[in-house]
């Protein structure tokens, strides 16, 4: 069961009574002259400022995560003179992926895949313990509209100044304050394309060729690409992203369980509402702790109400908790009227104010006589996060990445990679000994200049010949001297006396050595003679 559907199935909200379904049974529902329809047309949100400690959770997490999208592609990392110095770089012309100590080579993409599978069990993990906390918090769209409204802010004034600028005529202080909004959105919106594409190359080099107009097409058109988005999405359509374009909002209630966090209206305790509390308890009125001011609603960046329960445009990133908290604390009454809860402890807090669901909402059957809440009344246990359901996907993560950093401490930075020749597959010399070609790659990972001893294993009359190093040589053994951090290619023949065919069956090895290092890597090769199958 979803908390949509046992929200609204224990209270029908803003009634301050049991939900009851007043349908008559076996008379369908007569159809709808103006059905609504799947999109409506965007009503402006003017969002409250807020302060509290979701709120400045808010900011830490926008100042952090801006931080490190900005600035990263600045911080240098020395490698050597034979490495690039930039801390974290994808170097798509050269096939690697640089983040700080660490060195990814194409083949070695798994470290890559096995970082978005954490991703997303991350993801999972922290979903099914505390809701949508990604999307309220960290998720890049969250942030930049963040950012927006906060320079929105800063121009035009708070929520009342923006809606009565908003309504008014057309003058020279309403198009400059609109002319500068936008203006800085769009400056927000290059800088943020820019930082982008300065994780490709080195950072410096090519913010003086994009200013110079001598940076590569794909630079431009990308920043052109990625400042037009942020500035649609971030500034211009904001909430209507999380409703229509993002899929994650339909998928997180999957993850969602009855020890799930969430931000909660508990009705339980705030119904009826009533803004005049002292003449209610005057008449004899039973009132709830909601004063129905609204303040949840202005501060909204999703302009939803949290009364109505949850809702599909809900990102929980709980300024509504901020707004009500104020309220209470203003009021001299318990904070925690909007919290995060999960739908057992709702429920159940729900059945004691109810009567397990025979009367309407009375706010008494949660307090004691002295005003204070009842030993009856449920409150959020830590102890719930660690439930089989979170513990799995803990279990997952934690797995995948031991295995990751086991891999990653364990590599060889020696690779060797052999390719037989297909046409010929071999070839009979003059004197009846068979030859066979390959092509080597030895791949040397790390910065630095090196001599790779390459050898063979097995075929004991068999010796090797390689071109490059000398055209007349043979021998089992060759020191081969390779570039720092690149691939060495080598044309390699191997050839067996007539009368030792036979040893070819058992097949042979390519060793490849560095003994400064002791680093070792070896690949098992056939030889092919004529009538092998």
């Amino acid at each position: 069961m979803s908390l949509e559907t046992a929200h609204s199935e224990q209270f029908d909200a803003g009634s301050g009574k049991p939900g009851t379904d007043a349908r008559v049974p076996d008379q369908p529902a007569p159809a709808s002259p103006n059905p609504e329809p799947l999109y409506s047309a965007r009503e402006k949100i003017f969002p409250k400022r807020v302060e509290g400690q979701f709120r400045r959770f808010k900011w830490l997490v926008m100042l952090v995560t801006l931080g490190i999208y900005y600035l990263t592609p600045w911080i240098r990392w020395d490698r050597g003179p034979y490495a690039p110095d930039q801390a974290v770089l994808v170097d798509l012309a050269g096939r690697r992926f640089y983040f700080f100590f660490i060195e990814i080579w194409p083949q070695e993409f798994f470290f890559v895949a096995g970082l978005l599978v954490m991703a997303g069990f991350g993801l999972f993990l922290v979903t099914s313990a505390v809701g949508r906390a990604w999307c309220g918090y960290t998720c890049p769209q969250t942030v930049w509209v963040d950012l927006f409204m906060a320079v929105e802010r800063f121009i035009e004034g708070d929520r009342n100044a923006r809606i009565k600028l908003d309504a008014a005529p057309w003058s020279f202080s309403k198009i400059w304050k609109r002319v500068s909004k936008h203006a800085t959105w769009l400056a927000i919106a290059v800088a943020t394309g820019g930082a982008w594409i300065f994780y490709f190359a080195d950072a410096p080099s090519l913010a003086f060729d994009f200013v110079t107009g001598q940076a590569n097409y794909v630079a431009y058109s990308t920043v052109a690409i990625l400042t037009a988005t942020t500035y649609v999405l971030g500034g211009l359509m904001r909430e209507q992203v999380c409703i229509y374009m993002c899929p994650w909002p339909r998928i997180q209630g999957a993850m969602l369980d009855e020890n799930s966090l969430v931000v909660t209206y508990n009705d339980w305790r705030g119904e009826p509402r009533g803004k005049h509390a002292k003449k209610a308890a005057s008449a004899n009125q039973v009132v709830g702790d909601c004063v129905d001011c609204n303040a949840c609603v202005a501060v909204c960046p999703m302009g939803i109400d949290i009364r109505d329960g949850q809702q599909l445009a809900c990102i929980t990133c709980a300024l509504c908790i901020d707004a009500c908290d104020s309220v209470m604390d203003k009021l001299g009454r318990e904070r925690g009227l909007i919290a995060y809860a999960t739908l057992n402890e709702y429920q159940s807090n729900m059945a004691l104010a109810t009567d397990n669901g025979r009367t309407a909402i009375d706010p008494k059957r949660v307090r004691s006589d002295d005003g204070s809440f009842s030993d009856k009344v449920r409150h959020f246990n830590w102890r719930v996060i660690f439930r089989p359901r979170t513990l799995v996907y803990m279990g997952v993560w934690s797995a995948v990445g031991i295995g990751l950093l086991v891999a990653l401490l364990s590599r060889d930075r020696l690779e060797v990679n052999v390719v037989h020749d297909r046409n010929p597959q071999f070839v009979v010399e003059s004197d009846g000994s068979i030859r066979n070609g390959y092509t080597i790659r030895l791949l040397n990972m790390i910065p630095e200049r090196r001599t790779i001893l390459l050898s063979m294993q097995g075929l004991s009359t068999g010796e090797m010949k390689i071109p490059q190093l000398s055209s007349d040589y043979s021998d089992r053994v060759f020191a081969i001297p390779v570039e720092p951090d690149k691939a060495t290619t080598l044309k390699v023949f191997v050839t067996l006396p007539k009368h030792a065919v036979e040893d070819a069956r058992e097949g042979f090895r390519f060793i490849a050595e560095d003994r400064s290092s002791h680093e070792r890597d070896v690949y098992n090769a056939n030889f092919y003679t004529p009538g092998a199958k």
